[in-house]
């Protein structure tokens, strides 16, 4: 069984949304290179960020996702973005989402089962979280494995914070990759400690 991880964009204030939760600024990079990635979508960086982001997409082979985050991404107009399935966890269903051919599944009943079915549905594969809330609550839950930090040489000064609400506990965590790119973009990747 595959591991759950996050990768997301970071500010190095801590921040993975700006004001108005703009990410412009922290998701630049994934299109301003000249080495594009095999997954498509216009994503075209410089090739040490590819070969990261490459491994990302090659690893997943499902994803949990918050309603917040579904909802400010414009529900993909309706189509996940990459090929693999999509978990929201939400409160509700939107009616013209529902049904046994809608291309998301609603999770109702919490993060901890939004991972269970992704992980029944990756196939072995690995399983994305995506946002700042689900990430969170994931961790809490002592479900995540790992942290894909893209680290952005910018500070936001506002917005979404990434690490905010995890309690006061310390976690430990172990550094296994770092990569620092030409264009100023440090990926760090470490493994939570248990």
């Amino acid at each position: 069984m595959g591991d759950v991880f996050l990768a997301l964009s970071m500010s190095l204030d801590g921040y993975v949304a700006g004001p108005e939760d703009d990410v412009e600024l922290l998701h630049r990079w994934l299109f301003n290179g000249e080495a594009a990635s095999r997954h498509g979508h216009g994503l075209s960086m410089v090739e040490a960020s590819r070969e990261v982001v490459d491994d990302y997409f090659d690893r997943a082979g499902a994803c949990v996702v918050g309603r917040r985050t579904f909802e400010l991404a414009g529900r993909w107009g309706g189509r996940p973005p990459f090929p693999m399935p999509y978990f929201v966890v939400s409160h509700d269903v939107p009616d013209e989402l529902a049904g046994p051919d809608a291309p998301f599944t609603f999770v109702t009943d919490g993060v901890e089962s939004a991972i269970a079915r992704a992980r029944a549905a990756a196939g072995g594969k690995s399983v994305s979280v995506m946002g700042a809330d689900v990430p969170q609550q994931a961790i809490r839950a002592g479900l995540l494995d790992e942290l894909l930090i893209h680290l952005v040489p910018v500070l936001l000064g506002g917005g979404k914070r990434l690490f905010e609400h995890l309690g006061s506990e310390p976690m430990e965590l172990d550094r296994r990759e770092v990569v620092a790119t030409p264009d100023g973009i440090t990926h760090l990747r470490y493994r939570i400690m248990r």
